[in-house]
């Protein structure tokens, strides 16, 4: 084929091209949440369902949402500019809620622009007056709040109110746990770099990443449970573990999982400690999968996932009837699952959810039943599909959140078919270059 022949084809190349992706924007479903799907109304627990959506990328477009099991949304929260993380109805009917707002440089601190002058995280833990959740403004009724120079990776995840009216909280980007009282004071605060870190008893007997820096994601630590027995479980998902402190001496007295342990749990989040049956069940998010182990000896009771069933999740509850609740993070929905592993409800549409709870079921302590009475149940996508799940998944951080695969695979034919014409007429530029030298 002749270059003039072959730059033309290239050219009509990129215009279908360019018109077929106009085309699937336009028929692209870009609207908010979408209802449930209900595929077997009989085996569904009965309740409403809370989330929290985190949002891709800079949007920053998090939101909490009460969800019937008809998919019709109650109420939203959707604070400006910010990602939501976990949240939960507190028995007075408030909603307690984690917030990370992103703030311009001009409204951040001096001490928290010294090296990211042009922005800062302001993270907020919130408590909002149930009785105006349908209103246009909700009112704040109780906050505790600080800033963070760094945006990415150092957002408040989780936020517990115990038994005692305090506030437990995780603080990610000083890779802290504390418990805050209502008056702000901080009751207690346990510190990783002093168990975690070089010289701790952890690092010489488990090991685990070095901290780089100040802005450097070392242990991402995203969640903390007050536990029957009054000790926290903490999530350190950067280590690949779950640790069990006592806040009395801060001690770490148990660990399930290992740094690097990726067969056992990968980077996971929000563990649901059953206590009654001496288990956790863990959203075991880079390897795709929920699973439960018995905590004594890391025996796995029960599994749920696999590729070409979950893609990152990162929530999973065991309701009272035997199903699990699940944030099916990168496939953008909440679904429940039977015994069987056969989904009975789904709402979709989301832009990132992070954690769902049954709002008929307790935070914690509630009836459980332990996955050894359940069938497991684990699917794999072929190579792959794999591959192309992951690259939709990851692309909406830089694209529109309604970015699916078809949409790519025309995107990057028509940047390879341009990308063409312009190594064409950069090829024949050379030849022309070395013609007149020679």
């Amino acid at each position: 084929m002749d270059r003039r022949t072959r730059v033309l084809a290239l050219s009509a190349a990129v215009l279908v091209l360019t018109a077929l992706f106009g085309l699937q924007v336009a028929l692209a479903d870009r609207g908010g949440p979408g209802g449930a799907a209900v595929s077997n109304p009989d085996e569904l627990y009965p309740g409403n369902t809370l989330i929290s959506v985190q949002s891709y990328g800079d949007d920053f477009d998090g939101k909490a949402m009460e969800v019937t099991p008809a998919g019709e949304r109650l109420w939203v929260y959707d604070p400006p500019n910010s990602r939501v993380f976990d949240s939960e109805l507190l028995d007075n009917g408030n909603l307690l809620v984690a917030v990370a707002t992103k703030v311009p440089g001009e409204d951040c601190p001096s001490e928290h622009r010294r090296i990211r002058p042009e922005q800062c995280v302001h993270n907020r833990v919130l408590e909002i007056d149930g009785d105006t959740l349908t209103d246009d403004e909700k009112e704040v009724v109780w906050r505790h709040t600080w800033y963070d120079e760094f945006v990415s990776h150092h957002e408040v995840h989780d936020v517990d109110r115990l038994a005692n009216g305090e506030t437990a909280v995780i603080d990610m980007g000083e890779n802290r746990a504390f418990t805050v009282a209502e008056n702000g004071s901080i009751t207690w605060e346990w510190d990783a770099n002093e168990h975690l870190g070089a010289g701790s008893e952890f690092r010489e007997e488990y090991g685990g990443p070095e901290k780089q820096g100040p802005e450097s994601d070392w242990t991402h630590m995203n969640d903390i449970d007050r536990l029957d027995n009054g000790n926290f479980q903490l999530s350190i998902r950067n280590f690949d573990v779950i640790i069990e402190v006592d806040p009395g001496t801060n001690d770490i007295v148990d660990v399930v999982g290992e740094p690097g342990d990726h067969g056992t749990m990968y980077e996971q989040h929000n563990p649901h400690r059953l206590d009654e049956w001496g288990t956790v069940l863990i959203a075991d998010s880079e390897n795709d999968r929920v699973v439960e182990y018995d905590v004594e000896n890391e025996t796995k009771v029960w599994e749920y996932g696999g590729s070409d069933l979950l893609l990152w999740p990162r929530d999973a509850d065991r309701l009272p009837n035997g199903n699990t609740l699940i944030v099916d993070t990168f496939n953008n929905r909440v679904i429940e699952v039977n015994d069987h592993g056969e989904v009975v409800w789904e709402y979709g549409r989301l832009a990132m959810p992070y954690s769902a709870d049954r709002l008929s079921v307790p935070e914690e302590d509630g009836e459980t039943v332990p996955g050894t009475r359940l069938n497991d149940r684990t699917e794999d996508r072929s190579a792959v599909l794999e591959t192309a799940a992951q690259m939709e998944a990851w692309a909406r951080f830089v694209l529109p959140n309604w970015i699916a695969l078809p949409h790519l695979v025309t995107l990057g034919a028509g940047a390879l078919a341009s990308l063409a014409i312009v190594l064409d007429f950069a090829v024949l530029g050379v030849r022309r270059g070395w013609r007149r030298y020679r």
